[in-house]
């Protein structure tokens, strides 16, 4: 896992931002209004309801 990253995402449906783990191994949600950010994909986590707004190292 030595290049793994935190990503800050936005939310595509209420434009909340999260900071979530790049390889991340369950599904990410929203805490706000619930819809899916991330989901797991064997290795980095495809996101599927938000954008990258901020890669930190």
């Amino acid at each position: 896992m030595g290049n793994a990253k935190f990503l800050r995402v936005n939310c595509k449906d209420c434009g909340n931002e999260v900071v979530i783990f790049e390889r991340a191994s369950t599904s990410i949600a929203c805490s706000i209004c619930g819809a899916t950010l991330a989901r797991p994909a064997g290795g980095k986590a495809q996101l599927t309801g938000s954008t990258i707004v901020d890669v930190l190292e």
